[in-house]
């Protein structure tokens, strides 16, 4: 795992805000932290080109999965960052005994950056699942449409849970529409927000190679990647995030009043934040 913290603030993936500059949300609310995990695939620029890319594949199913798989093994080959994040998701669904897996799914967008060469490297059939609910079953080399999968346990690779609102709302329906049954998940990162309960709550097994939790501020602020007064903030963040950041504005009032004056997108959800009392200061 240490690897794995390093690849996240060295990508980006991971951003931790400034002591007392907590980062403005498009909710209008505030955080010390983003995450966004498919810059493990080298860097921001990188990752958005293969979202470009998927968004041009993913008009034409039937060769989407071949497009991207052939991007993300390339990618695999020659960066190491990535190839390190493939291979661990890689080893931790061997430890699954992968043997019981008809095949490994993965949902549009962001997870097929980490399924799709996954399932390559562990000789599994990949279904790719669309936003619609569609899908088309990889094979490595070509796709056709899912066949009725009988029963058969389905691994699923995601980038991210958070309340596993995807999983619940298409990705285990998708499944269960392909004959399929997921039993277990395996994300890159878990944000600790109760999706893996709900995960469980559903019959599928969460694993995940990083929880944002207590361990994993320890351990990036034992490598140098956060100061004790950031890890103070995502504790207090992890443990309350309305109430710590409620706190955090009651004892700088100035920090609405700058956002409002800085530039448009920040003065917007500030706006926001005050118009909606998000944090009951009024």
């Amino acid at each position: 795992m240490p690897k794995l913290i390093e690849a996240l603030f060295e990508t980006n993936a991971l951003r931790v805000c400034p002591d007392g500059q907590p980062f403005w949300y498009t909710s209008g609310t505030i955080g010390p932290y983003y995450i966004n995990t498919h810059f493990l695939y080298g860097s921001e620029r990188e990752a958005n080109e293969l979202l470009a890319l998927i968004d041009e594949a993913a008009r034409e199913p039937d060769g989407c999965s071949a497009r991207v798989a052939a991007a993300a093994m390339a990618q695999y080959e020659k960066n190491a960052v990535y190839r390190g994040t493939i291979d661990e998701i890689v080893s931790a669904a061997k430890a699954l005994s992968p043997g019981r897996f008809a095949a490994i799914s993965g949902g549009e967008r962001r997870d097929w950056f980490f399924s799709l060469p996954a399932a390559i490297l562990l000789k599994k059939p990949h279904i790719t699942i669309f936003k619609n609910g569609g899908g088309r079953l990889f094979d490595g080399t070509a796709s056709a449409p899912v066949p009725d999968l009988g029963g058969g346990e389905v691994l699923h690779i995601a980038d991210l849970v958070t309340e596993a609102s995807s999983y619940v709302r298409a990705w285990i329906p998708a499944v269960r529409g392909f004959g399929g049954k997921m039993t277990a998940s395996i994300s890159v990162v878990d944000r600790n927000q109760g999706g893996a309960d709900i995960l469980r709550e559903h019959g599928v097994e969460p694993h995940a190679l990083v929880t944002v939790d207590s361990g994993l501020f320890e351990a990036a602020e034992r490598i140098g990647r956060i100061s004790p007064a950031q890890r103070a903030m995502l504790e207090a963040f992890r443990e309350a995030p309305h109430g710590a950041m409620r706190a955090f504005l009651l004892e700088h009032p100035e920090f609405l009043q700058n956002a409002l004056q800085s530039d448009q997108k920040t003065a917007q959800r500030a706006k926001l934040c005050i118009e909606q009392d998000l944090y009951h200061l009024q």
